[in-house]
């Protein structure tokens, strides 16, 4: 049911971006693109993951694995830098409210969607050739419900130290500039916001920016618990269920986030439902 109803939500905000025009802004294109993450995300782990559910335990090729992984690593990097590129979107639409059609034109918008994927497969394919490499001649069995890098590359006999120093000096520029350049933009908007005099222009301000924000919260917190804080802080039953936030539960909640707290998605579901 979370599946289906992550799918239908996620491909709701599509085609609404789609086919409203007033939809047809920088903003709106990078949440159809944020939806699109989402859906290959639950795509590639959720399906798999119900199969072991429902047979307690399964089975996988190194092959499938491996893919599992590059698909999964290149949406997660690739919201990574979407979230940033949006929190830039909000930064340019508060702070430069004059320029903000000039700067953010469709060609621009569209380079820089294009930029962040080039950027998450090539990041990707960096993550993924180390661990191909690895020779496995022990235990076969992932104690995990999708193949995750962390508990797969614990089951190699080969010395892994090249393979989690490939991922600590990845995460810097995939984890640590985004969330700088987000707290940037950030403290920015909200120096701006409490500039403005009136108290309706300062609400009417920070609702376009607290969806994001939520977003933006839930996604990096989630990411960070589980590749960032120390192994030995976190066992590894909370570490499945913290995967299971952001593999499952955030993408079911980003449309319902967007949709809930966005007047024009609400006026657009509502005049497709009249229509």
């Amino acid at each position: 049911m979370v599946y289906e109803a992550t799918m239908c939500g996620n491909l709701m905000i599509i085609s609404l971006v789609l086919n409203s025009k007033n939809l047809h802004t920088p903003m709106y294109f990078f949440i159809s693109q944020l939806s699109i993450s989402d859906i290959l995300v639950t795509t590639d782990i959720v399906p798999n993951m119900l199969h072991i559910l429902l047979h307690n335990g399964g089975t996988i090729t190194f092959i499938s694995c491996m893919t599992q992984f590059f698909f999964f690593c290149a949406a997660e990097v690739f919201e990574c830098l979407l979230l940033t590129v949006m929190s830039y979107d909000r930064y340019v639409a508060i702070c430069n409210p004059l320029h903000y059609t000039s700067i953010m034109t469709n060609t621009f918008c569209v380079k820089l969607f294009a930029m962040c994927w080039l950027v998450g497969i090539v990041v990707t394919i960096i993550f993924t050739v180390p661990p191909s490499m690895l020779y496995f001649c022990g235990p076969n069995i992932i104690n995990h419900f999708f193949c995750d890098p962390i508990p797969f590359v614990e089951l190699s006999c080969s010395d892994t130290f090249i393979v989690h120093l490939d991922f600590y000096i990845l995460a810097v520029p995939i984890l640590i500039i985004p969330v700088t350049i987000i707290v940037v933009s950030y403290t920015y908007i909200v120096i701006s916001v409490l500039r403005i005099p009136s108290s309706t222009g300062r609400q009417k301000a920070f609702s376009t920016c607290s969806s994001h924000l939520i977003v933006v919260s839930i996604f990096y917190w989630t990411i960070f618990s589980v590749y960032v804080v120390p192994p030995h802080v976190l066992t590894l039953s909370v570490t499945k269920i913290l995967s299971l936030l952001y593999t499952v539960f955030t993408p079911l909640v980003n449309p319902i986030i967007y949709s809930l707290r966005n007047k024009d998605i609400m006026k657009a579901v509502q005049g497709t439902f009249h229509k």
